[in-house]
C-alpha cells in the first residue's frame, strides 16, 4: 500500500467538508463563508465525531496563500480612479465609522481587562464591515439599485483600502511595540512613499509589457504572468517591512488599471476560490466550543457593540456627510456585521504572536451571529426611520434637512487652490521617484561601477549615471505647471501674485539642487560652496535641455495614456458612459444605450430612412458594432441587428424611442413554424418543363419560388454535380432543390404544366 503524505489527506478532508457545507449553505441561502467556517470546525480536533486534520502547520501555510489570493482579487476589483470618484459623503462616512468603531472595540476589550494589543486588534476587527455579506444581502433583498445601496458600496470600497492601511499600522505596532507618534508618522510616511512608487512605476511599466506581449498571452501565460507579478510584489513588500497581503493588494490594484484586468480576474477566480476556501476553513478550525462557552459574555457584548455601534455611528457618520436621515439610517443598519477583514486582521495578530488565543474564536463566533442578523437589520431600517420620523421634534427634522441640502452643494476650486494642489502632487510624485532612483544607484549601480573601474573612476561614473537618471524627473518637477492656465491667469490677475508664483518655481529649484547635492556629497568630500555651484550648474543645464524636456513629456504622456487606456477602451466599446454624458444632465438630457433586437423592424434601414431626429427628437451619438465604433454616424449609416446605439434625448423622448426600437417585425406566426421547415427534394425535368433550355441564372427558381438549386444529376452520366449557373437544363436532368414545402410544391406544379 502506497504512503500518502499527511498534507494530501488533510487537503482531501478539508475540501470534502467544504464541498458538503457549501451545498448545504447554498440550499439554505446563507453566505458560503459561514459554510467554510462550519467545515473547518467539523475537521478540527475540537469535533470528535469526524476525522481531524493532522498537519496543521502546512494548512496554515496554505491559508496564508489564501489571504494573498483574496487580497489580490480584491485589488483587481479596486481602482484608484474609482476611489477618487466615490465622493465626499463616502469619505466622511467611512472615516467617522472606522474611528468610532475602533474606539468602541478598544473600550469593550478594556471592560473585560484584556491586554492592550488585544484591545487594539479587536477595535480593528470591529471597524470593517463585510463586503461579501452586504453584497449578497442587497442582491437577495433586491436593493442593489437603491440610492443608499450605492453609498454603502462606496463606503465599503473605502473601508477596504483603509483596512490595508490599518493592517500596516497594526503590523508596525506589533513588531516595534512602540506607540509613539514619531513611529506612526514614520510608518505612514513609508507607506505613502511605497504606495506612490509602486503605483507610478507599475502603471508606467506593466501596461507597456502587456501591450508588447499581447499576441503571446494565452490564458495560461496571462495567468502565470499575473501570479508571478503578484507573488513578486508579495516578496518585495515583505522585504521592505509590509505584510505579504499588502503587496498582493497593491499588485492587484495596479493590474486593475489595465484592459486585461477583467480577463485576469476571471482566470484568477478559481485559484482564489480554492485557496480562499482553505483560509476560511482554517479559520473554522480555530473555533473551540469550550472557549466560546467560557467567553460567552464577551461575545454577547461584542455583538451588541457592533449592532448598536454601527447603527448609531454609521447613521451619524452618513448624516455628517450631508445625507438625509432615511438614507443615513439605511446605511447604518446595513453595516452591522464583521467579515473577511476581521479574520485577516485576527490571523495577522496570531502570526505575529501579539494577540491572545481566545480572541480568534471569539471573533469567528461574533461574525457568524452578526452575519445571520444582517438581513433583518437591513429590513428594520425603514420601520425604525418611520418611528423616529414620527417622534423626533419637527425643528430637528428641519435642521437635518437643511444641513443635508447645504453640504451637498459643490464649491468651485479657485485658481490658487488648483495650482498649489497640482504643484504639491507633482513635487511629491517626482520626489518619490527621485529617492527611489538614488537608493537603487547607491546600493547597486555605484558599487558595480566601483567594482569595474576602481574607486575614483567608479564613483565618477556612478555619480554621472545617477544624476543622468534623475535629470528628467527633476526637470519635470521644476518646470511643470509654470505655463498652465491657472499660472497665467493668476499672473495676469494681479501683480501681487507675481512674487508667490515665482516663489513656487524657486522652491522647486531648491529641491532639485538639494537632490543633486546629496548625490555628489554621498560620493565625494568637497567644500559646500563648490558643491552648491556644481549643483546649480547641473540643474540649470537640466532646465535648459530640450532633450530632457522631450523625455519628461514622453514619460508623463505614456503614464497618462496607460492610466486612461482602460477607461477609454471601455468608452469605445460602450461599456462605460463617456465623460460628456454627465454634463448633459444639466440640460435634462441623457445618454442611453439601446441594443437593436435581431428581429427589430428598424434593422437594415439607414438613419436617413428612419428619420429619428424629426420623429422623436433624439440624436444618435454613436453606433457600436462588436469591437467597432462609429462616432457621429451620418444619414447613410445603416442599422444592423445587435448594434448598440448611444442615443441622446430627454426622458420622454427616449421612452417613446425605446418602444419603437423594441418592436419586432413579425413576418410570420411562430405557431405556424412547421410550414417554414426547409426540405431537400428532387424532380425530373420532362421535355415540356419550363426549365428546359434555360440556365439557373435565367430561371425564376430563387426569385419567384424562393427555392435553391443545390445539385443536378445529368441525364447523360447519372452523376450528381454542383450547379453550374451557365449550363442549360436538359430534359431528363434530375434537379435537387432546397426550400419550404409550399414553395417546393408550387415549383413542381409549375414544371409539370405544358
Amino acid at each position: 500500500m502506497s504512503h500518502l503524505a499527511p498534507l494530501i489527506s488533510d487537503l482531501a478532508l478539508i475540501l470534502i467538508c467544504a464541498g458538503v457545507m457549501t451545498l448545504i449553505f447554498k440550499k439554505l441561502k446563507q453566505p458560503l463563508v459561514l459554510g467554510y467556517i462550519v467545515a473547518g470546525f467539523l475537521c478540527s480536533p475540537h469535533f470528535s465525531f469526524t476525522p481531524s486534520v493532522v498537519d496543521t502547520a502546512n494548512i496554515q501555510t496554505w491559508s496564508d496563500i489564501g489571504v494573498i489570493f483574496l487580497l489580490f482579487a480584491l485589488g483587481l476589483e479596486f481602482s484608484f480612479k474609482k476611489l477618487m470618484k466615490v465622493g465626499g459623503s463616502a469619505v466622511i462616512s467611512a472615516c467617522a465609522i472606522i474611528f468610532c468603531m475602533i474606539l468602541i472595540g478598544m473600550f469593550v476589550g478594556w471592560i473585560f481587562d484584556w491586554s492592550r494589543m488585544d484591545c487594539i486588534y479587536l477595535g480593528g476587527m470591529l471597524a470593517m464591515s463585510s463586503t461579501t455579506i452586504i453584497y449578497k444581502a442587497f442582491d437577495d433583498l433586491g436593493l442593489r439599485q437603491q440610492r443608499f445601496a450605492g453609498l454603502v458600496l462606496s463606503i465599503l470600497i473605502l473601508e477596504d483600502i483603509l483596512a490595508i492601511v490599518l493592517m500596516v499600522m497594526l503590523s508596525t505596532m506589533a513588531v516595534s511595540q512602540n506607540f509613539e507618534g514619531s513611529e506612526m508618522i514614520y510608518s505612514l510616511s513609508k507607506l505613502v512613499f511605497f504606495l506612490i512608487l509602486w503605483f507610478v512605476v507599475g502603471i508606467y511599466l506593466i501596461p507597456q509589457i502587456l501591450k508588447k506581449s499581447r499576441k503571446l498571452m494565452s490564458d495560461e501565460t496571462l495567468l502565470i504572468f499575473s501570479l508571478a507579478l503578484c507573488f513578486g510584489m508579495v516578496v518585495f513588500a515583505a522585504q521592505v517591512g509590509f505584510s505579504p497581503a499588502f503587496g498582493a493588494f497593491i499588485m492587484g490594484s495596479v493590474l486593475s488599471e489595465t484592459i486585461e484586468s477583467e480577463h485576469i480576474e476571471k482566470l484568477v477566480s478559481p485559484v482564489k476560490d480554492l485557496f480562499g476556501a482553505i483560509f476560511f476553513v482554517s479559520v473554522g478550525m480555530m473555533v473551540d466550543p469550550n472557549m466560546i462557552v467560557e467567553y460567552r459574555f464577551p461575545i454577547i457584548a461584542i455583538v451588541v457593540a457592533i449592532v448598536v455601534g454601527q447603527t448609531i455611528f454609521g447613521t451619524l457618520g452618513v448624516l455628517l456627510s450631508g445625507q438625509p436621515l432615511k438614507i443615513a439610517m439605511q446605511c447604518g443598519f446595513s453595516l452591522t456585521q464583521i467579515g473577511e477583514f476581521a479574520f485577516i486582521i485576527a490571523s495577522l495578530g496570531v502570526s505575529l504572536h501579539v494577540t491572545s488565543d481566545f480572541l480568534y474564536p471569539i471573533v469567528v463566533a461574533v461574525s457568524v451571529i452578526t452575519t445571520f442578523l444582517t438581513p433583518y437589520m437591513i429590513r428594520l431600517a425603514v420601520p425604525a426611520y418611520n418611528m423616529i420620523d414620527h417622534h423626533i421634534p419637527e425643528r430637528w427634522l428641519r435642521l437635518i434637512s437643511k444641513y443635508a441640502s447645504g453640504t451637498q452643494t459643490v464649491n468651485h476650486e479657485n485658481n490658487w487652490k488648483k495650482l498649489l494642489m497640482a504643484i504639491t502632487r507633482i513635487v511629491l510624485i517626482y520626489s518619490v521617484l527621485s529617492i527611489a532612483i538614488i537608493v537603487i544607484c547607491l546600493h547597486f549601480i555605484i558599487p558595480l561601477c566601483i567594482a569595474m573601474l576602481g574607486d575614483l573612476g567608479g564613483r565618477i561614473l556612478g555619480t554621472f549615471v545617477t544624476i543622468l537618471a534623475l535629470a528628467p524627473f527633476l526637470r519635470a518637477m521644476i518646470m511643470k505647471k509654470n505655463r498652465s492656465i491657472e499660472f497665467k491667469a493668476l499672473w495676469a490677475d494681479s501683480r501681487f501674485n507675481h512674487a508667490p508664483l515665482i516663489s513656487t518655481f524657486i522652491l522647486r529649484v531648491v529641491i532639485g539642487i538639494g537632490f543633486v547635492m546629496f548625490v555628489i556629497e554621498s560620493q565625494f568630500t568637497t567644500s559646500t560652496a563648490l558643491l552648491l555651484g556644481i549643483a546649480i550648474l547641473l540643474v540649470a543645464g537640466m532646465i535648459a535641455s530640450r532633450f530632457l524636456k522631450r523625455q519628461s513629456i514622453f514619460m508623463e504622456r505614456t503614464f497618462v495614456q496607460n492610466l486612461r487606456f482602460k477607461e477609454m477602451h471601455q468608452e469605445y466599446l460602450g461599456e462605460k458612459e463617456p465623460e460628456y454624458a454627465g454634463r448633459l444632465l444639466a440640460r435634462d438630457l441623457h445618454l442611453s444605450d439601446f441594443v437593436i433586437p435581431a428581429e427589430s423592424s428598424v434593422a437594415g434601414k439607414t438613419l436617413q430612412e428612419l428619420n429619428w431626429r424629426k420623429r422623436f427628437g433624439v440624436h444618435v451619438a454613436a453606433i457600436i458594432r462588436g469591437r467597432r465604433r462609429v462616432n457621429i454616424p451620418d444619414g447613410n449609416s445603416r442599422i444592423f441587428p445587435n448594434d448598440k446605439l448611444q442615443v441622446i434625448g430627454t426622458d420622454d423622448q427616449l421612452a417613446v424611442f425605446s418602444d419603437k426600437v423594441s418592436k419586432v417585425a413579425n413576418t410570420y406566426d411562430d405557431s405556424d413554424f412547421e410550414k417554414h421547415e426547409m426540405q431537400l427534394k428532387q424532380f425530373v425535368l420532362g421535355k415540356s418543363a419550363k426549365l428546359v433550355g434555360t440556365t439557373i441564372g435565367q430561371s425564376t427558381i430563387r426569385t419567384q419560388y424562393h427555392c435553391l438549386v443545390v445539385g443536378v444529376e445529368f441525364h447523360a452520366d447519372g452523376m450528381l454535380h454542383s450547379p453550374d449557373v451557365n449550363r442549360k437544363f436538359e430534359a431528363g436532368d434530375v434537379v435537387w432543390v432546397v426550400g419550404e414545402e409550399l414553395n417546393l410544391e408550387r415549383l413542381f406544379a409549375a414544371q409539370q404544366k405544358e
